[in-house]
């Protein structure tokens, strides 16, 4: 059986972390049997990431190859009707939220003092005093590095949020009333959808841009629909 690993639900959401929900999803979407490891150190992770998963004799990480071994061991029977302008589509909204959005929602919870708060306790509360007072500065200052890094770090606040807000409001614009991104089907960027979209609309924190989120009703729905499809059990 796969067992994968991951981080704990919390923040009112089934994982904080958009790739393990995407990963967990995209499992129960295809109908594949797993167990889900809560304890992984992330230290001691193929890439230092989370997730990864264990198959058999086989370890792989990071969401996207993972997926992508998911669909070469067990098939793919998701995506492989779509025609090749349906994936080229599907890569662009892919690269939108994991590459782009993704960044906008970083700096959402570790950059803003008030989320950072709930960051800390949350993730370090149980640390040690002495690495409490050192280790959770040191991995914020880590992730706004990444931030600088990608480039998103380098624009305002307001120029940040600016980029999400176009980012969501074209994911509203091309779902319009569909029940999923690319029709009547779900395929795989539905598991992408839908564990960016959760960790905006459900995210019990404080966000503009998860505020922004929350306006459009097809997106809201969506959530909706995606959860009663494929996470009956919560």
């Amino acid at each position: 059986m796969i067992t994968l690993y991951q981080f704990q639900p919390c923040l009112g959401v089934r994982n904080p972390s958009p790739f393990c929900l995407k990963l967990e999803t995209y499992l129960r979407m295809v109908g594949l049997p797993y167990e889900v490891d809560l304890n992984a150190d992330v230290r001691k992770a193929p890439k230092k990431k989370l997730p990864y998963i264990v198959d058999g004799d086989r370890i792989v990480a990071d969401s996207g190859f993972i997926i992508d071994y998911l669909k070469d061991t067990y098939g793919d029977p998701l995506d492989r009707h779509l025609s090749l302008p349906d994936q080229g589509i599907s890569l662009a909204f892919r690269r939108l939220m994991e590459e782009n959005l993704y960044w906008v929602m970083l700096y959402s919870r570790w950059a803003e003092d008030e989320n950072w708060a709930v960051i800390r306790e949350l993730y370090f509360s149980s640390l040690p005093p002495v690495l409490r007072s050192i280790v959770p500065g040191l991995v914020r200052r880590d992730a706004l590095r990444n931030l600088y890094g990608h480039g998103m770090g380098h624009h305002n606040r307001n120029e940040i949020y600016e980029i999400g807000r176009r980012d969501v409001k074209a994911l509203s614009d091309f779902l319009r009333d569909k029940p999923f991104l690319l029709g009547d089907s779900p395929t795989s960027l539905d598991a992408i959808g839908y564990a960016f979209l959760v960790n905006l609309v459900r995210v019990e924190l404080p966000s503009v841009i998860s505020d922004y989120t929350r306006q459009f009703e097809n997106l809201k729905d969506y959530c909706d629909r995606m959860q009663a499809r494929f996470w009956q059990s919560l």
